[in-house]
């Protein structure tokens, strides 16, 4: 009985709300878990990072990529590395921008080499056989500019920059 007494004062303070005044960190903040990117530093260190072309403290630059290169001191430009930002015209689109979770799935097959070939030499393939303008070999007489290209020049213009195919 005598321990219940003294503990009941306890038991009272614990349930009690304790509002405190004063900041429990007097003061004291960790500045580390702010990022503030190129901020820190000395005035040595921002010099260097201004002239510098390579800083002994990187420029962080927020993700936002280069569109050129540095040489010889000067920045030149890559017309490839500009976004370019291509928007079709949708004035006259009866298509509304929400798309409801209860439309059909859109299951497509693979791409295969075969729909590649349909898709650009079958037609002139089937024209040449029924007019029989085939050699003896299965070539074209008169080839188009697409079968005349040898593998490395296919290669060499799909990978070119403009086409379609990435």
């Amino acid at each position: 009985m005598q321990s219940s007494k003294k503990l009941l004062p306890v038991i009272s303070y614990l349930q009690q709300r304790l509002i405190y005044t004063s900041s429990p960190l007097q003061g004291k903040r960790n500045f580390r878990k702010f990022l503030v990117y190129n901020k820190r530093g000395t005035r040595a260190v921002k010099e260097a990072q201004r002239t510098q072309i390579n800083p002994p403290v990187a420029i962080h630059k927020r993700g936002v990529r280069d569109t050129g290169v540095l040489m010889n001191g000067k920045y030149v430009e890559i017309p490839e590395k500009i976004p370019e930002l291509v928007v079709p015209d949708l004035e006259n689109c009866k298509l509304k921008p929400y798309v409801s979770y209860k439309a059909a799935d859109v299951v497509q097959s693979e791409f295969t080499s075969l729909d590649l070939f349909n898709a650009v030499y079958a037609q002139k393939v089937l024209e040449d056989f029924q007019n029989g303008k085939l050699k003896d070999d299965g070539s074209s007489e008169k080839p188009s500019e697409n079968e005349l290209l040898t593998p490395q020049e296919a290669l060499l213009r799909a990978r070119k920059t403009g086409s379609d195919i990435f």
